[in-house]
This record gives structure tokens, C-alpha cells and sequence, in this order.
């Protein structure tokens, strides 16, 4: 079963068109990378799915059922923006009105597991306005969990953490899908989040242009060889002269994106009169096949 599923979804802001026919698919149990650039319609389709705002036309179901049925929207927790928590409070303390407002029956063994499963059990009794931003963060996703969702919707969770906040969150949010639940997470450090998504959606200017698992991202990422020698320039232009794309990367590196050995290249340079100091083989990332897309003719 999926857990969302989203067709010809559209919304209008005034004479702005937000979503243009946006299509969705998340399967139940994944973690969804949700992608796109600042205004793409991220954070309206989240507040639709959320059931914040209203789509203009097209549907949206939850677990097979219409996203506005009660029982269904049970099942869905979220965090978008930041949490709405009091700064003089303690972190037990809002998590309690929280647990309070949805009625939750043992309030205290459910805020001690939240706790628990986002890291933050040694800091229930920190003020709110303490709490570091990654904390913060986990708050968020501890008051978003509260109720036992099946669906987690969040908006940006790892932006602004240092390394340490991103490999606990990066923790959390595999935990979390070990748990059984869905986790729709959108970012703009795709490098992190192609360590946790199992699989992604892609959306430009309000319509979605991929949707893929992270098998046939790694499938249709390209390979290349990336090299060093004691003159880049000549290397360069000798082997533009035989290789139909060579590009010097942010590292100094040549990269060469044909499909061929390394020692071919060494052997070619060689006989050029180029030694080779440093080749191997590599694969380009998340981030970089989202820039190759967004740059693709067509993708409008």
C-alpha cells in the first residue's frame, strides 16, 4: 500500500499557480526525499498533504482513504518550520501539553518514549529556549511522533546542524522508519539525505519531473574517472581531443565521463608525454544529478 498518493494536484495562490497537476507517489514504510529548489512547492504540497491548506483541484489520499477522512488524519504527524513550543517551558513540559491536546491516554510513558527514540531523554528538564538548534529539531519530531503516527511529515529538519546534529538526525530518522512509519522529509543538503532516503521526488516549478527509488538513482548515476597530473591545462585539452566530456571539478580534478578503464586514460595521457599521478574511478552523487537535471533542456 502507499502510504500518500497524489494526482493532478493543483493550487492557486491569487493568479499565482503554486502546484500545476503535481503527481506523488510515497509507498508505505519508505523515507521520501522530497527535492526542489526555494518556491518549487515543496512546503504547499507538505501543508496540503498536513491538511493546513486546501488544494485548488486534483486529490490526495492517505493510506488509500481521502486526506480529509478523521481516521486517516490521525495518522499523520508533522513538523513544518520550527516547533510551536513556549521558550520558558521545559522540553517534558511542552511535550505535555502536546500529549494533552491530542488526548493521549498515559501521557508520561508516551513523552518518555518520544523522547527515547529522537535522543533527547537526558534533556527533558532544559528550558525550550536552551535547547541547541538540533535539539530543537528533535523537539519538533518527539512533538510530531506524539500520538503513535503511521505518517511523518517534515519540512527542512536538517538544515543549520552542525556534522554531530546530522548524524544523530540521520539516526533518528532511520530509527524511525525501522519503527514501521513513513517519513516524507524534504532538504536542501542533498548530500544527507541521500544517505537516509529510500526513496525521492523531484519537483520543479510546481509540477513533479522524477520520481525514483534510491536503487535506480544509483543506477542512473554516471560514472567517471577522476584524475591528477603534473600539468592539468595539457591533460585537459589532450583529453578533450579523444573523450567527448572532461570536466576540472571543485578539487582540482580532471574527470573524464566516458565509460572507460582508468588505465586506457593512463596509457593515452603516457603517450602524450603526461604522467599520471593520481586516477580512480567514481560516481556522482544526489547533488550533482539533481544540478545535471535541473540543467537539462526541457525541465522547465
Amino acid at each position: 500500500m502507499n502510504a500518500i498518493e497524489i494526482r493532478n494536484l493543483t493550487k492557486n495562490f491569487g493568479e499565482k499557480q503554486a502546484l500545476k497537476g503535481l503527481n506523488m507517489t510515497v509507498p508505505a514504510g519508505s523515507i521520501y526525499g522530497f527535492i526542489g529548489e526555494n518556491g518549487s512547492g515543496k512546503s504547499t504540497t507538505e501543508k496540503i498533504i498536513c491538511g493546513l491548506i486546501h488544494p485548488s483541484s486534483g486529490f490526495v489520499k492517505l493510506y488509500g482513504k481521502d486526506y480529509t477522512d478523521a481516521d486517516v488524519r490521525a495518522k499523520v504527524g508533522v513538523l513544518i518550520e520550527s516547533p510551536g513550543c513556549f521558550p520558558n517551558y521545559s522540553v517534558w513540559n511542552n511535550l505535555m501539553l502536546q500529549a494533552y491536546n491530542l488526548s493521549i491516554e498515559n501521557p508520561a510513558d508516551e513523552i518518555r518514549k518520544v523522547l527515547t527514540l529522537v535522543r533527547m531523554e537526558g534533556a527533558a528538564g532544559n528550558k525550550y529556549k536552551n535547547c541547541s538548534l538540533g535539539m530543537k529539531q528533535r523537539i519538533g519530531i518527539a512533538m510530531a511522533l506524539l500520538g503513535n503516527p503511521e505518517l511523518l511529515v517534515l519540512d527542512e529538519p536538517i538544515n543549520g546542524l552542525d556534522a554531530d546534529g546530522m548524524r544523530i538526525m540521520r539516526e533518528v530518522l532511520q530509527d524511525i522508519a525501522k519503527s514501521g512509519r513513513t517519513v516524507v522529509v524534504s532538504s536542501h543538503i542533498l548530500g544527507e539525505l541521500e544517505k537516509v532516503a529510500t526513496h525521492y521526488g523531484i519537483i520543479r516549478n510546481g509540477k513533479m519531473i522524477r520520481e525514483m527509488t534510491a536503487q535506480e538513482l544509483n543506477d542512473s548515476c554516471r560514472t567517471f574517472s577522476r584524475l591528477k597530473t603534473e600539468n592539468m591545462q595539457r591533460a585537459k585539452s589532450v583529453l578533450m581531443s579523444k573523450y567527448n566530456r572532461v570536466e576540472e571539478d571543485e578539487k582540482g580534478y580532471l574527470r573524464v565521463y566516458d565509460l572507460v578503464k582508468p588505465e586506457e586514460i593512463v596509457r593515452f595521457l603516457y603517450s602524450n608525454g603526461l604522467i599520471v599521478s593520481e586516477i580512480k574511478t567514481d560516481k556522482i552523487g544526489l547533488e550533482e544529478y539533481y544540478i545535471d537535471l535541473m540543467s537539462e533542456k526541457g525541465v522547465n
